[in-house]
This record gives C-alpha cells, sequence and structure tokens, in this order.
C-alpha cells in the first residue's frame, strides 16, 4: 500500500501548540472548516475531519479538478498524443465553422492551461442548458489569446473533454490507470459529469483530503516517488509539473485576496511563500511552501464568508510558518504532553452550531406550527414548523423536509436532491428564529433561513448559499397561521 510515515508535530519541528492555536483561531473566527492535513519532511503530522466528515467522506474539490485536468494533459504530451501548443480547434472540428474567430483559432493548448483564452469569463455559463463543450467555440471572444489572464473554467473543461475523447475514457479514470492507481487513490472517487456526459474538469472532482494530499506529495517530489509496489517511478513529467507550478501568468488585476494575487501557472496558483496551490473554492486548498518543506491541505465551505479563504492562508501564514523549528530544545515529556492538549482540542471540534448571537431565549415549549402560504414563485403552499428543545426540530416545505437542532447538529437528507446535511438553529431574538443548514456532498454550501414570527403570521427569508441548486431558497416567503397545537 502506499503510506505516509507518521510522526509527533514537534518530530519534524512543528510545535502542537501551534497547530491547537490554529485550530482555535479558525473556530473563533467561524470558518466552517471539514479537514485539515499537515505534513512536513514527508511525515504527516495532524489529521482532523469535522464531523460529520470522517476520513473516507468523498468531498466536492471544486476547482482542484483543474490541476488534475492539467496532469492528464501532460500526460496526453508526453504520449504524444498532443502538443501544448496546437490550437484547441484541430481536436474538435465538429464545432468549427468557416466563419471561426482567428482569435479561436489562435488558442492553444497551452493558452488554455495558463488562463490566458479568448474568453474573459466561463463559456457554458451562458447557456448551461446548451452543450457546455461546445460554447467554448460558439460564445464570442473578448480579447486576443495568450495574452491577459482571465479565469475561464471552461478552458479546464474543454481540455478535459478532449482527454476524454482521445483516450475513450473518463478523465479520472486515464489518470488513475496511468498514475492515481499507484498512489492508493481512493477506488470509489469520482468526477461529476455536466448535463452533456462530459466530466466536469473545471469542478468535478470528488475525493477524500488524504487523495488531494498523496498528489500535492507527487508534485512536491517532482513527479517520482515510491509507488505501492515499492518500486521508484517516475508517474508525472518533472519539466511539466516545474513548469505548471511556476508563475507564468499575472493574477493582480482580477486576484480578490491577496492570496489570489500572487501569479498562475498551468492550472496551478502561486501562493505569498513562494510556492503554489491546487485551489477551490470554498477552501478546498492544497498548499507547498517549498521552502519550509511543507505541505498543507484544507476542505471548508467559506462561501459566503468574505475574505474566508484569505482567514486560512493567514493562519497558516501567521500561527504556523513563524514557529517552525522553535520546539527543537523540548523534553519529550513537554512534546507528548501538547501533543495531548492538541489531540483532546481537535476531538472538541466538529462542524458548530451557528454562533450565538448573544440573545437568550425564555424557555419555550415544544410546538407544530403550520402556516398557509401566499403565492410565491417556487410554488410552496404550505408550511410546517415544530419546535423541540430538547429533540429534533424541522422546517418543512411541502414535501421538503428538513431537521435540525436547537441544541446540537441533527443529520439528514434532502431528498429531493440527494443531499446529505447537517443543520442548527438559534434564537436572535424571542420571535426571530435562524437555521443554518451545511450541504455535505456533490452539494458543498449552505441554507440559511430566518423565521420572523408575527401575530398569527409568518415571514421567511432564505437565502442559499450553493453555486447549482436549491434555487427555490432564495427568496421570502409569507404565511398565515392555519393550525397551532
Amino acid at each position: 500500500m502506499f503510506t505516509f510515515q507518521r510522526a509527533l508535530p514537534e518530530e519534524v519541528g512543528i510545535p502542537s501548540s501551534s497547530i491547537k492555536e490554529l485550530l482555535l483561531y479558525l473556530d473563533k473566527k467561524d470558518i466552517p472548516m471539514h479537514a485539515l492535513l499537515i505534513m512536513r519532511k514527508d511525515k504527516l503530522v495532524f489529521e482532523k475531519y469535522y464531523a460529520p466528515y470522517t476520513s473516507t467522506t468523498l468531498h466536492r474539490m471544486f476547482s482542484i479538478a483543474k490541476s488534475f485536468t492539467a496532469l492528464a494533459i501532460s500526460l496526453l504530451a508526453d504520449e504524444g498524443k498532443i502538443h501544448l501548443d496546437d490550437s484547441i480547434t484541430d481536436y474538435f472540428p465538429e464545432y468549427i465553422t468557416g466563419d471561426i474567430h482567428p482569435w479561436l483559432k489562435e488558442t492553444t493548448i497551452r493558452n488554455m492551461l495558463m488562463m490566458r483564452t479568448c474568453h474573459a469569463s466561463t463559456t457554458y455559463k451562458v447557456d448551461m442548458e446548451s452543450d457546455w463543450v461546445e460554447s467554448f467555440f460558439t460564445v464570442p471572444p473578448t480579447h486576443k489569446p495568450g495574452t491577459v489572464f482571465h479565469y475561464d473554467t471552461s478552458s479546464a473543461h474543454v481540455l478535459c473533454a478532449l482527454v476524454e475523447k482521445l483516450t475513450k475514457m473518463p478523465m479520472l479514470d486515464y489518470l488513475k490507470k496511468k498514475a492515481l492507481d499507484y498512489l492508493d487513490f481512493s477506488k470509489d472517487s469520482y468526477m461529476i459529469k455536466d448535463p452533456f456526459g462530459v466530466s466536469i474538469g473545471g469542478s468535478g472532482l470528488m475525493a477524500t483530503p488524504l487523495d488531494i494530499l498523496k498528489v500535492l506529495y507527487l508534485l512536491d517530489k517532482k513527479g517520482t516517488v515510491v509507488c505501492n509496489d515499492g518500486i521508484e517511478r517516475t508517474i508525472i513529467n518533472k519539466d511539466f509539473i516545474e513548469k505548471a507550478t511556476s508563475k507564468l501568468s499575472s493574477t493582480m488585476m482580477t486576484g480578490p485576496i491577496p492570496s489570489e494575487s500572487c501569479g498562475y501557472g498551468m492550472m496551478f496558483w502561486q501562493n505569498e511563500n513562494g510556492g503554489y496551490v491546487m485551489y477551490g473554492m470554498g477552501g478546498q486548498l492544497a498548499i507547498s511552501i517549498p521552502d519550509s518543506d511543507l505541505l498543507v491541505v484544507t476542505c471548508a465551505d467559506t462561501q459566503g464568508i468574505a475574505g474566508g479563504n484569505q482567514v486560512i492562508y493567514d493562519c497558516l501564514y501567521n500561527l504556523l510558518l513563524p514557529t517552525l523549528d522553535t520546539c527543537t530544545n523540548m523534553s519529550d515529556k513537554q512534546c507528548k504532553r501538547d501533543y495531548d492538549e492538541l489531540l483532546k482540542t481537535a476531538d472538541t471540534l466538529r462542524i458548530q452550531m451557528p454562533k450565538s448571537s448573544g440573545f437568550i431565549p425564555s424557555k419555550t415549549d415544544s410546538a407544530n406550527l403550520c402556516y398557509n402560504l401566499s403565492p410565491n414563485p417556487q410554488g410552496f403552499k404550505n408550511l410546517e414548523l415544530q419546535l423541540s428543545e430538547d429533540g429534533i426540530s424541522f422546517i418543512k416545505f411541502d414535501s421538503i423536509k428538513i431537521c435540525f437542532g436547537l441544541k446540537d447538529m441533527q443529520e439528514g437528507d434532502i431528498e429531493k436532491y440527494g443531499t446529505h446535511y447537517t443543520a442548527g438553529a438559534i434564537w436572535l431574538k424571542e420571535n426571530d428564529l435562524y437555521i443554518k443548514v451545511h450541504l455535505i456532498d456533490e452539494c458543498v454550501g449552505s441554507l440559511r433561513f430566518e423565521l420572523f414570527f408575527g401575530d398569527g403570521d409568518i415571514t421567511v427569508f432564505m437565502r442559499k448559499i450553493e453555486e447549482t441548486y436549491f434555487k427555490e431558497f432564495d427568496d421570502h416567503l409569507y404565511g398565515t397561521l392555519n393550525i397551532k397545537t
């Protein structure tokens, strides 16, 4: 098997107290963390999963998928099936017409890897019901390719389609056969497909955090590792890794936070400390800092939190990096005590109840409330609400039922979308209830509800912070009380 050596943090120069401080800071900042893995000097020293996530839970990695697409493209190039300076139009003649724009004709595979296409944004989002790959060739270009950086997820999607077209297999299966199986990458990992059957090469990867660490380690070793059969192999081309993880494009014009303004390689970001990042929306980060011999993987849901990703970066840069190698003179006894304290703290952390508003409600009895809803775009007719201080509460929109806890988080499934969740609620005022639903599985994000109880009526403010679905929970509802028991 392909496994990592494990060690106490202090054995590789990381104080356990620094990791503990990092965990507590993220918790204080209300960053919904799902996983944190830390490796230094080739040893895995910390591995934390926030319940209900576990080590085997597949997590939506979002744009980390782009880095995987780049690796698949490099393998195709090594096989001689493509050249990076080929025009992408050479491989998709079915989408090319006689009046093709010259900027599109000039767009190369290398341009696409570097996010220097002729498009300023993701083309398939113009009309997501039409062929996503075709959109890249039909949406009018905005500028000459090979010039400026624009984050264009459709470029990764088309490159993934290219891999699948030439290999006649799903891209992740190709990567597993050529590389990832040597790392014991999760067999049940997969990529979500677009409506037309193409793996979503820009954001569709479902894998475990440990899977991501294995690939980050492979990159750190420049593509050559001792594989699960004990044989040292070069799995990914060293030259490609060095180019892909270097600064090839400036991102100063578009980076919304400092850590996204440091530059871009080929489907890899640069970081503020001279390294690179496999980056996914919402806090899916695989960070390499070569000068410190440090690898870190995080999974989280920072969507809807302004600067949330930067909070994670800053924790690592400000709380962890400055303390490296400061514990070399600690006694074994002190190291063990600090490590035990770290584990004790980590064991208390899970996806938490919403942070207290400071309001302390008077004791409320259990209640079952039903409301007739006024006409609304969602078509909801009834709202049922069960409140239980000590048990499971729920809110039900017609047939869609979401359970939550007033003291502890509660788990369930939204059957309409096949999505697991964990949810909790707090009182903002005596007549104002806030519910937060953390979505798990392919849909990482949250649903948020504020329920304002009037004299015989209810106003519901709904927000969905999720990329694609749950649009019915992004509006307001009004209802009048029907039955109260």
